[in-house]
């Protein structure tokens, strides 16, 4: 992966992993699972290089074309393969590490079977911590949304969490559709991420049956 510095920019060449409906964010953690071959080479490619791969979400198709090579949601977060288990048959097993949000400036024209973009990362910084009442109506919401879906949660574990993992954590496993994750990845602060997460959990919540919201 190439770097320039332009002005006060940091601008990455990155291979991508497109995966709807998986977010990373800085200093949160994301398990995969890979087993088509092009991302086994980028596996491969990445821990010959410096174990960085861009996540990103892909655009739902509208075009026969799409299917196979969609296009990409402006923003992903750059993780660094934290871990990695490689299995007999060439599949592996990773963990990535959140680095830095990155908005897409161009997708590089290459002969990887991976994609390649050019993209422009953003300073990492500390958010302020959520107000006492928006942390309390988080867990409220987030309690009532478990229930309705039939999710077994460890509350306890969560009232420990610190508001950053608590607020991103819930963004990168709650089962939104891929624009609201979106959404909430593009969120400018925590306690904007906060405040849609919630809204998210009482519009979603309402649908039942088969209008449960799934991953995309």
């Amino acid at each position: 992966m190439s770097e320039t510095v332009t002005g006060t920019q940091t601008v990455k060449r990155l291979s991508i992993f497109p995966l709807a409906g998986a977010l990373l964010f800085p200093r949160m953690q994301l398990p995969l699972h890979l087993f088509e071959p092009r991302y086994r080479a980028l596996i491969s490619d990445a821990m010959a290089r410096d174990r960085l791969i861009g996540m990103i979400q892909p655009k739902p198709p509208t075009t026969k074309e799409e299917v196979e090579r969609p296009q990409l949601f402006d923003m992903g977060c750059v993780g660094k393969i934290a871990h990695v288990e490689a299995m007999d048959d060439g599949r592996y097993n990773i963990v990535l590490e959140g680095l830095a949000r990155f908005r897409v400036m161009r997708e590089l024209d290459v002969t990887t079977p991976f994609r390649q973009i050019e993209a422009v990362l953003e300073d990492v910084h500390d958010d302020d911590p959520l107000a006492g009442i928006q942390r309390a109506d988080l867990e409220r919401e987030s309690r009532r949304f478990a229930e309705a879906q039939g999710f077994a949660v460890d509350w306890e574990a969560v009232g420990r969490l610190d508001d950053e993992a608590l607020v991103n954590g819930i963004a990168q496993i709650a089962p939104f559709d891929a624009a609201a994750k979106q959404a909430l990845l593009e969120a400018p602060n925590l306690a904007m991420r906060a405040d849609l997460i919630v809204q998210l959990m009482r519009f979603f919540g309402r649908h039942d049956g088969e209008e449960r919201v799934t991953l995309q």
